[in-house]
């Protein structure tokens, strides 16, 4: 028989045993949280002005590299390149700035504008443009390539040139211009001309089917896994596809679609790509793809258009599928995928283009946890949020399109 001082013991031992589990119940579910750095970075020298940031990279040293557009800026913004010079401001800046922990700018080369890019441990520069580019960040020059097709998707555009070139004090319409719908609507395609694009679409998938092993079309995409020598990336081909090469050698290693789905199983229809927002997931990635790559080796594939996440192992095994603000349309919610800098990275931080948060999801099973930000110009919004990096010490750092075109930090609240 126990005493009754047993019995209190033992009530005592499991009421703190539920208070332990509660506690770290809750922990699990609480969001980190941030506040906005208004000290970085410091203004750019030179009379620089940035333009969209379209790659952002934090290398081994928690310096951060900034991909940027400098044709994104007007005719306005860009006097001081005249000669006289008509104001005091401004000067296309490079593509790639790197900026240190303090703010200030430490180093920059010029490269075509692309998007998506990534640094190794040795300070080597890969940047996504019509493929993915390997730069010496002391030269700018370009040391390897990954293979592309000689063509490229009928209707797609002529190829970015290899080396940068502008008139001095002439810039474009501005970020925007492409996303705007003239104010009379949009003209009607010509219905002989809509016929021959369609049929050469359909006669370039014949000539590269989804297996092709290379890069087809444009990069959104680049992450390293350096321990395993591999290099991903995803491209825009299809809806996008998760590409993987030898960080080496460049070849082509593996490759796989939505849902963890082979190239070999991939369609080219466009119906198995159509998706409504709030609707059923489309059968194959929908666009702007882009991925991480976790400690334990899941392979988080974001497809921004439709609103979700794939997760996979690193060998495009499907795991499980988290969707995210379904109603969202335009740009969709599911941008950049970043982990918090635990060693479990419980966390996924998610930045989102057309809504403008950051949100934190548990990386276990995608509950939504908490957001951060809003649209807005201030310090701490954001219009167009389209880049997220964390440091080692778990700093957030953003970068904006649209009219946005700059770079945040964001500082742990402890």
């Amino acid at each position: 028989m126990k005493s009754p001082w047993n019995a209190a013991l033992a009530m005592v031992a499991g009421l703190g045993l539920l208070i332990l589990c509660l506690s770290l119940g809750a922990q699990e579910q609480t969001a980190p949280k941030f506040k906005f750095d208004p000290d970085w970075p410091k203004p750019l020298p030179n009379k620089w002005k940035m333009g969209g940031v379209t790659g952002l990279a934090v290398d081994k040293d928690d310096n951060v590299w900034v991909l940027d557009r400098p044709n994104d800026l007007t005719d306005i913004e860009l006097e001081a390149e005249l000669t006289p010079p008509l104001a005091d401001c401004c000067v296309r800046p490079p593509s790639m700035i790197h900026i240190d922990k303090n703010g200030s700018v430490i180093g920059s080369f010029d490269a075509p504008q692309g998007h998506g890019m990534a640094v190794d441990s040795k300070g080597f520069v890969y940047i996504g443009q019509d493929t993915v580019r390997k730069y010496d960040p002391a030269t700018g020059k370009v040391v390897a390539e990954v293979p592309r097709t000689p063509d490229r998707v009928p209707g797609a555009g002529a190829d970015p040139p290899l080396t940068s070139s502008h008139v001095p004090g002439h810039g474009s319409a501005g970020p925007v211009a492409g996303f705007l719908s003239p104010l009379a609507g949009r003209p009607k395609p010509d219905p002989a001309a809509q016929a021959a694009r369609e049929a050469a679409i359909a006669a370039f998938h014949v000539k590269y089917p989804p297996t092709t092993p290379m890069i087809v079309g444009g990069l959104e995409e680049i992450r390293l896994d350096e321990p395993a020598h591999e290099l991903y990336a995803a491209d825009n081909y299809l809806g996008g596809r998760v590409m993987v090469f030898d960080m080496d050698t460049f070849q082509f290693k593996r490759g796989w679609g939505a849902y963890g789905h082979a190239l070999t199983e991939m369609t080219t229809s466009d119906e198995d790509r159509a998706y409504t927002p709030g609707g059923p997931e489309p059968k194959e990635f929908r666009g702007h793809l882009t991925l991480n790559i976790s400690n334990d080796g899941l392979v988080y594939a974001a497809d921004r258009m439709a609103n979700r996440i794939d997760v996979t192992t690193k060998q495009g095994k499907f795991v499980k599928e988290f969707v995210l603000a379904p109603g969202t349309g335009v740009g969709g919610s599911t941008g950049g995928v970043m982990f918090s800098p635990d060693k479990k990275q419980r966390f996924l931080y998610i930045s989102d283009l057309t809504n403008n948060h950051i949100y934190f999801l548990n990386r276990e099973d995608g509950k939504l946890v908490g957001q951060m930000g809003s649209m807005g110009e201030n310090g701490g919004q954001f219009f167009g949020l389209h880049m997220i990096a964390v440091d080692s010490k778990g700093d957030i750092y953003t970068g904006e399109v649209f009219q946005g075109e700059r770079v945040q930090r964001f500082l742990p609240v402890r």
